[in-house]
């Protein structure tokens, strides 16, 4: 698709949306234009559509979310690696607490489908998170809750990250962190999933760690790459990956993957590559009324990052 190539945007362009969030990993968007930021001083806060905002919750650290058709909310805790259900006013009840017996492995998002199930990107085996990511192997996973309960239905996973179901739900797509790239696997009716494929680029580059990534409705994969501070469109026809902006510490990314070959990486290396503007962009998410405005969220910014999109992003279940 021509635009995707010609799509680019400067430093400059961009716009920023809310005020004193914390650790504001993760955007849902409502047509009325209403905003839900996970937050890890409660669980989340909403920003109205006059700018306002609220605390909303309680959690120990809302990383991924999703919504219901009802406008409840599901949550990744991060800290307590649990997955909530919590209404608007801020009720949370835990869904999920472990498999079997078992704690979960670190919980990082969670997706609800037409059909009502939810998906659950479990990073990996081993806690803490940062064990996992200073030491990639593909022990990540993907759990699905339904009517049958809870079950691992994807393995094998350098680090999952955000996970989403494609238009026509024919295919789980998953973003691996530690292999940057994007794969994806085919869902089959009962819920289970076939073998995963890479879909893209076998990667995006070394440095390229992905965190989120979003679907416009030309079936085009907007993905963010947390440690670069950017934003790449991987074309849904041709597979290529285009760069739309990027804020790369260029002297930090080398010393984190210098520390990583070495096996000695820690949390202040990724968090050293914060940009000259942008710090560690994490997800992304469509809305505005006709769903062209762009949502982007971080580990260390205070606020939203936000432009205006040629497309229009893939409505998602709440929409």
């Amino acid at each position: 698709m021509s635009w995707i190539k010609d799509f680019k945007l400067t430093l400059d362009e961009l716009a920023f949306c809310g005020e004193n969030l914390s650790r504001p990993e993760c955007v849902l968007a409502e047509k009325d234009g209403t905003l839900w930021v996970s937050d890890n001083r409660h669980a989340v806060t909403k920003i109205n559509p006059d700018g306002s905002q609220e605390n909303i919750g309680k959690s120990g650290e809302t990383n991924g979310m999703a919504m219901d058709s009802e406008g409840n909310l599901y949550l990744a805790d991060w800290q307590e690696n649990k997955i909530l259900k919590m209404t608007r006013e801020g009720n949370t009840e835990v869904i999920l607490d472990n498999l079997n017996g078992e704690p979960l492995g670190p919980t990082n998002y969670v997706f609800m489908d037409s059909q009502d199930r939810l998906w659950v990107a479990i990073s990996a085996r081993r806690h803490p998170w940062f064990a996992a990511a200073a030491d990639p192997q593909p022990d990540g996973h993907i759990l699905l809750i339904d009517k049958n309960g809870a079950r691992i239905v994807g393995d094998g996973i350098m680090f999952t990250n955000e996970i989403r179901l494609d238009a026509q739900e024919k295919y789980l797509y998953v973003a691996e962190t530690m292999a940057a790239k994007i794969s994806r696997f085919p869902v089959n009716t009962d819920g289970s999933l076939g073998e995963k494929e890479t879909f893209g680029p076998e990667s995006l580059g070394d440095t390229a760690s992905i965190d989120g990534f979003a679907f416009d409705v030309e079936g085009n994969v907007w993905v963010t790459t947390v440690l670069r501070n950017g934003l790449i469109i991987i074309d849904a026809q041709t597979q290529e990956a285009h760069t739309v902006f990027e804020d790369p510490n260029d002297s930090a990314l080398e010393a984190a993957f210098a520390a990583l070959e070495k096996g000695e990486m820690t949390p202040m290396h990724m968090m050293s590559c914060v940009g000259s503007k942008l710090a560690l962009v994490t997800s992304i998410n469509f809305g505005g009324e006709d769903l062209k405005t762009v949502y982007m969220g971080s580990l260390g910014m205070d606020k939203l990052i936000t432009f205006r999109s040629p497309v229009a992003g893939l409505p998602m279940k709440h929409w």
